[in-house]
């Protein structure tokens, strides 16, 4: 056969995945061909291939030589695993969910704002590989990964924990977005039955993260600490429950932060006294005033959420926060 005539190949990607391909030109040796389908079919890992073998019934034999194939063959992609070595000091290293050390952040931890595309984290070596595994399995057989209550948890918390990052009370279309990126990393995770593939991965990252704010409100992190209280038993006297609950706002970033390393109350009021003396000076020294002011932030934050002081409370105790250089950095926040 010559290598300038068109070549149709029938293409086994998975039992329920199965495709017709139309190569221009007829490969004349088996990397060139697993190039062109790498790129005619837009798969991103590496693969071998087993062809149907017109001498032994169209049993599935290996393909070795692009020789073996007849006119119009069908052929059969199967992932190649690729393992990558792991010293030992990267396993024992590994960054473990457990309860008490996903709490293990920096009290001067900054919100970012949701990204338009949601990034799924990396899970443990462990996790990474299993879910690595079962993947290459779905793409080869189509078979679905049964997920074990321990590696959901494990998938749960980092997703909470990287959720947490951004946000502490994710919206419906903010868990939606999540589940619906887990499983276009993991598609290994779709859900059979399911419309969207990914509504039971939704209800649980709601819960999950119900807990996640449970043990970062324990540990003393403002952003969910000034909500404590807020539901049934726990309530205020008189007061209903769900009443008020205080989160940002769509686009607000670091709403309630945590003080400070090595700041307390006391100490952050102390800058806000020298600040109050600063601006009554006729020159304020600006690069102090800013220093100051983003020094204090956590404490203005938590006097505006919590005691949704008036204006005029606000220009008197924080006179600096009214200037021009303070409003446009605000802005820039």
């Amino acid at each position: 056969m010559t290598a300038n005539r068109k070549m149709t190949l029938r293409v086994i990607l998975t039992q329920a995945d199965i495709r017709k391909v139309i190569l221009n030109t007829r490969p004349s040796t088996l990397e060139d061909l697993i190039s062109k389908l790498k790129e005619s079919l837009g798969l991103q890992y590496n693969f071998s291939l087993q062809y149907q073998d017109p001498e032994f019934n169209n049993e599935l034999c290996n393909l070795t030589d692009t020789e073996e194939l007849p006119e119009k063959p069908t052929v059969k992609v199967l992932p190649v695993l690729e393992l990558v070595p792991v010293s030992p000091d990267e396993v024992f290293s590994d960054t473990s969910t457990a309860d008490t050390e996903i709490l293990s952040h920096s009290s001067q931890e900054q919100k970012e704002k949701w990204p338009e595309f949601f990034d799924i984290p990396t899970f443990s070596v462990d996790v990474q590989y299993r879910l690595r595994q079962a993947d290459l399995l779905f793409m080869s057989e189509g078979t679905h990964l049964k997920v074990s209550k321990e590696l959901k948890h494990e998938i749960l918390e980092r997703l909470a924990e990287s959720m947490y990052s951004y946000t502490a009370y994710p919206s419906p279309a903010q868990f939606k977005s999540v589940a619906a990126a887990l499983i276009s990393k993991h598609p290994c995770l779709q859900e059979q039955g399911s419309t969207t593939r990914c509504c039971g991965w939704k209800n649980s990252l709601k819960h999950k993260m119900a807990n996640y704010r449970t043990k970062r409100r324990q540990s003393g992190c403002l952003d969910v600490a000034v909500n404590a209280g807020k539901r049934g038993r726990h309530s205020a006297e008189g007061q209903p429950a769900n009443k008020r609950i205080k989160k940002a706002k769509k686009g607000e970033i670091n709403y309630l932060p945590n003080f400070p390393d090595g700041f307390d109350q006391a100490a952050l009021e102390g800058a806000c006294k020298d600040l109050v003396d600063e601006m009554q000076k006729r020159s304020p020294n600006g690069p102090l005033v800013k220093q100051k002011m983003d020094q204090t932030f956590a404490l203005r934050r938590k006097e505006v959420v919590e005691s949704e002081p008036a204006i005029s409370t606000m220009v008197k105790r924080w006179p600096a926060l009214f200037t021009e250089d303070q409003v446009c950095s605000r802005k820039r926040r």
